[in-house]
């Protein structure tokens, strides 16, 4: 079950639903209908149906904890996946440890919120641990974190991964041809240097910081462009804000071109697990300039993160990193070499699902659930929003309940 249906949790799943359909696995997605995961989930092979679901939690929660629970029972998978906190949540409250269960914050709900909010996601993400068989972590990192929130679960950590073979380095040529077939950059000379920002326009992806440091890259690079690649809830207030050669490209199922067109990516990310846009971007040989947030440093070069990171909410160290990128040729194409070398090496979207699905057999093995033969195990796939600040719910009403 799926929201948000766009975004890196979709990509994620889209990515784990084609590699097990690919193994024989039937792979069920439920979303609501819109965005792109349910498109993108059928056209890998995945079995998609509808759960009606708004983006927070809310008023309607019990409602959409009865209809996880309803789907699950007739769907009657071997192991439910959740994906974010909104999935986790009414995934968690649905079942309650009845069917085996893996949990995957992609970025802790308290993250995201502060104050009383905040005290109250910490509080649910400890309550909820204890309902499933792992609590999956992208990196690292974020299993540390989950920890100091007081967490106490059964971890695991596979870290995201992309794909090598779509996601590859574009030469001069190509690069020319991205930038040509892009509507966006009509008007922007061919030889521009090129920043590009992919990323919802929201308040966690921190596109107001970069704007703020914009005017300073553009002092010191005044022949520079910026592109912010998405849409999003702040759309209107980060319009009103550009300075400069600030372009709005919108939102786009297809990211690789804009990797091709760049000089270089750039993610101020205020709160992450560990994002996918470094990855694509280093994946396609383009250096990056990200946040030390969750899982920042473990998406990086080894050794290199003084080249790539600097602290969020910070404009002045963020132009500092960009100008350094733009005013150095060289700098960038030793940045992005290394940086391919490092994603093929480490985040391969393929390791990242034969880990993923060792997980499944070592959880259905420990259930006692794995048959011995017959048709691999089928996963249902919850990925959802980040917790905002709604109070926990009831369960539901244990007839609901679905079991094994």
């Amino acid at each position: 079950m799926a929201q948000p249906v766009e975004g890196g949790v979709a990509r994620v799943v889209t990515d784990l639903v084609r590699a097990q359909t690919a193994a024989g696995v039937r792979a069920v997605v439920a979303c609501p209908s819109g965005g792109t995961l349910g498109r993108a989930a059928a056209a890998a092979g995945a079995e998609v149906v509808d759960w009606s679901a708004r983006r927070e939690p809310g008023a309607g929660l019990c409602g959409e904890t009865v209809r996880a629970a309803r789907l699950v029972r007739r769907v009657a998978p071997d192991l439910v996946h959740t994906h974010s906190a909104k999935a986790g949540l009414a995934g968690r409250l649905a079942l309650r440890g009845g069917v085996p269960t893996v949990h995957q914050p992609h970025a802790w709900s308290f993250d995201a919120v502060d104050g009383t909010a905040a005290r109250l996601a910490r509080s649910w993400e400890r309550l909820g641990a204890r309902w499933a068989d792992r609590v999956l972590c992208v990196a690292e990192d974020e299993r540390r974190r989950g920890v100091r929130a007081g967490v106490r679960a059964r971890w695991a950590v596979v870290r995201n991964g992309v794909d090598t073979d779509r996601f590859r380095p574009a030469d001069e040529a190509a690069r020319a041809r991205a930038r040509a077939a892009l509507p966006a950059l009509d008007g922007v000379p061919p030889h521009a240097p090129l920043v590009v920002c992919v990323g919802r326009l929201c308040r966690q992806k921190g596109q107001d910081v970069l704007l703020r440091a914009w005017p300073s890259v553009a002092a010191r690079v005044p022949e520079a462009w910026l592109v912010l690649v998405g849409d999003g809830p702040r759309r209107r207030e980060l319009g009103a804000a550009a300075r400069g050669r600030v372009l709005f490209a919108g939102a786009v199922e297809d990211t690789a071109p804009w990797y091709a067109a760049a000089d270089a990516v750039v993610l101020p990310s205020r709160w992450e697990g560990m994002a996918l846009v470094p990855l694509e971007a280093m994946a396609c040989g383009r250096p990056v300039v990200v946040t030390e947030v969750t899982g920042a440093a473990e998406s990086l070069p080894p050794g290199r993160a003084a080249d790539f990171a600097v602290p969020p909410e910070d404009p002045a160290a963020l132009a500092h990193a960009l100008t350094a990128l733009l005013v150095d040729p060289r700098l960038r194409h030793e940045l992005g070499r290394r940086s391919r070398d490092h994603v093929v090496a480490a985040h391969d979207v393929r390791r990242t699902a034969e880990r993923v699905a060792e997980l499944y057999g070592e959880v259905l093995a420990e259930r006692a659930a794995a048959p011995a033969a017959g048709p691999a195990a089928t996963p249902f796939h919850l990925p959802l929003h980040p917790f905002t600040h709604q109070p926990v719910l009831p369960h539901p009403d244990s007839r609901e309940r679905t079991r094994r």
